[in-house]
């Protein structure tokens, strides 16, 4: 049996946008920003009224692709909103 690669139609990265996160293609909105709203209770027709540029296609894309690799954007979102976390990344010269 061979394994199959799962491809996202509207879901790419680049390193030269957002530091080569994951991305909506032709857009800056990240994934990680999608999910975020999907974690506050956001409905994706909710979070169509806010990003009004985009299809319910490019949105349900994202949210399959966080669905299977919830682990490291749920931490990436955790990162994002913990000072500690942020202060341990600056290096501080004297």
């Amino acid at each position: 049996m061979t394994l199959s690669t799962t491809i996202y139609p509207y879901i790419t990265a680049n390193k030269t946008i957002l530091g080569g996160v994951p991305i909506i293609e032709g857009t800056r909105i990240s994934v990680r920003a999608i999910a975020g709203y999907y974690q506050m209770g956001m409905s994706v027709d909710e979070i169509l009224a806010i990003l009004s540029h985009l299809r319910p296609s490019q949105v349900l894309s994202a949210l399959a692709y966080y669905f299977d690799h919830q682990q490291k954007i749920d931490q990436d979102l955790a990162n994002a909103s913990d000072a500690e976390f942020w202060k341990s990344q600056v290096l501080i010269y004297p």
